[in-house]
């Protein structure tokens, strides 16, 4: 496996710290890293990748015939615009969730990689970088729950307000609640269903804790149905300060023969740790830790760079969940302040 050089492109969001490292885990380097001013993510960039430098301009990355792939975690509302600069100048690309904020946007990023070939990827940390994933994408194949007819998918987070910066409360900026945070769990439905293709069934976006930010989106849900499965997505802000992490991520994957569900984060007044795996069928009902199961996106996505191959997800599911999630929020009914 030849090991690529990275160019990173905007870190607005502190996603890119996990971008980075599993890439360098894996044997790349990175030649440089520009973005815009002085993000609050900044510091910790810093302290973290102190041997990267810093570039005064982000056309010296583009530029550098040594860099294969551009990691993008800029404002949500930037990210296309830079991915499509990045393809344009022979980079493929890793971004951040959302990849874009708006359907026009993604045609855009459509159209850039039919003209160059380049692979637009998106990081869905929720899924690459959780082991529990990889755990119960392992068990479904193995027959443990037969054919997945649903799944719910809850994606919690905490507000943490010192510390977001003014894009986070701009709905335009950062997309709404569905493009952003719900990508992750269209992308889980997707995957663990197998479908190429589903409707969005009904959504709607709230702002019930937090009037005083018109444009902060607290609350989303979306139920969306495919040809083989349904699904139920519910996303928020309301995390609160005594939960030990940012987040209760949960998923519940549902079987023909059984369910699975997994405790991404944290198990409630449980087990220590993350990566909570429990297995209920016809013959256990057992909990399993999941936290060694390997993450092979990036190894992965390494590979496809190297091989023009789509091994760690294909280019048409990427789009697929940016779409949906896209269309849910266009489309969701706006309760609450937002009404």
């Amino acid at each position: 496996m030849r090991s690529l050089k990275l160019g990173v492109i905007g870190i607005d969001h502190r996603h890119i710290f996990g971008q980075l490292e599993k890439m360098l885990a894996m044997g790349c380097t990175c030649k440089g890293w520009w973005t815009e001013g002085e993000p609050q993510p900044a510091q910790g960039f810093v302290e973290r990748f102190a041997d990267i430098p810093r570039v005064a301009n982000r056309q010296t990355l583009l530029d550098d015939p040594e860099i294969d792939m551009i990691l993008i975690a800029d404002v949500p509302v930037r990210r296309a615009t830079r991915a499509i600069e990045a393809m344009r100048a022979g980079k493929d690309v890793m971004t951040d969730k959302p990849g874009c904020t708006t359907l026009q946007q993604l045609d855009m990023i459509r159209q850039c990689v039919a003209d160059t070939g380049r692979i637009w990827s998106i990081d869905f940390s929720e899924r690459f970088e959780v082991p529990a994933v990889t755990k119960a994408a392992e068990l479904i194949a193995n027959g443990c729950i037969g054919t997945v007819v649903q799944t719910t998918g809850l994606g919690p987070h905490r507000l943490n307000r010192a510390t977001r910066p003014d894009w986070f409360f701009n709905e335009a900026s950062y997309g709404g609640i569905l493009a952003d945070i719900a990508s992750h769990q269209v992308d889980q439905f997707m995957f663990f269903t197998g479908a190429k293709d589903a409707e969005i069934v009904a959504s709607s976006v709230g702002n019930f804790a937090n009037p005083g930010d018109v444009g902060l989106q607290d609350f989303g849900e979306i139920m969306l149905r495919s040809d083989r499965a349904q699904g139920y997505i519910r996303v928020d802000w309301y995390t609160p300060d005594g939960l030990p992490t940012w987040g209760d991520g949960r998923l519940t994957i549902l079987g023909t023969e059984g369910t699975i569900e997994l405790r991404k984060y944290v198990d409630v007044a449980g087990r220590d740790g993350t990566d909570h795996v429990f297995l209920v069928n016809a013959d256990t009902c057992e909990y399993i830790d999941a936290s060694d199961a390997p993450l092979p996106y990036f190894k992965q996505l390494i590979d496809d760079v190297n091989n023009r191959t789509e091994t760690a997800m294909s280019q048409a599911h990427c789009f697929k969940v940016m779409e949906l999630s896209l269309r849910a929020q266009a489309q969701a009914v706006r309760l609450g302040a937002l009404a």
